[in-house]
């Protein structure tokens, strides 16, 4: 089974991407699963939404057996994007998202932010310090509900740009406005300040301060 996750830049494809036809010529082409973030309205008040590309407004992913091109093809076609980004990815899932019935919105805020690697450390010292090191403090200084790593094997298209790892992080949808939800801080302005310190702190020791993406987004996903 391969994992693809394609990433996009035009408006309004929710309803393209959400479509049972969408569906249908993803499970034509090997698809057994498809799941769909978008950037939209109801993640519209998130305060955190960066990157140094050109913004991102839905990511997909696939998981398929069947030859990832006919997956991108279908992608490419329902989104009107021919020259999507595309990636090949491993995944590996750190704390289970909350499960919904196929199609539902999962009642979170699903932060997706797409991570760049810096020259200073090789491709092995980055995922081990990301896995091993940063994922625990991750998860103890953030509210944090969902938690999945991807990281990226291959770029599959001619203009994808490099990228390492794409993380998928959930948290309550009071975390789009409030620092206190956002980082389980109950309120409390030094525990928020020591939390945030201790997070940053070990973002920039493997340069996921700098340089990424990071897309607020509505999850659907469906079984095909």
């Amino acid at each position: 089974m391969t994992k693809l996750i394609l990433a996009l830049h035009g408006a309004g494809l929710g309803a393209w991407l959400c479509a049972p036809a969408f569906r249908e010529s993803l499970a034509a082409g090997g698809a057994t699963a498809v799941q769909v973030n978008l950037d939209d309205a109801d993640v519209a008040p998130a305060t955190m939404r960066f990157g140094p590309a050109e913004p991102i407004t839905a990511l997909v992913s696939v998981w398929t057996d069947g030859d990832p091109a006919a997956a991108i093809s279908t992608v490419a076609h329902a989104a009107d994007e021919p020259a999507l980004h595309a990636y090949r990815v491993g995944e590996r899932v750190r704390l289970d998202p909350v499960p919904v019935p196929d199609g539902s919105r999962c009642d979170a805020l699903v932060n997706v932010a797409l991570l760049r690697r810096p020259e200073s450390l090789t491709r092995d010292e980055y995922l081990e310090y990301w896995q091993i090191h940063h994922t625990p403090i991750a998860i103890r200084t953030q509210n944090t509900v969902g938690y999945v790593q991807n990281i990226v094997e291959e770029t599959l298209t001619p203009r994808t740009p490099e990228t390492a790892a794409i993380v998928e992080e959930h948290f309550p949808m009071g975390a789009m406005t409030d620092p206190h939800v956002f980082y389980g801080s109950r309120g409390d302005e030094k525990e928020l300040h020591r939390r945030v310190t201790e997070l940053m702190s070990s973002v920039s020791r493997f340069g996921a301060d700098t340089g990424l993406d990071l897309v607020p987004t509505s999850r659907y996903r469906w079984n095909i």
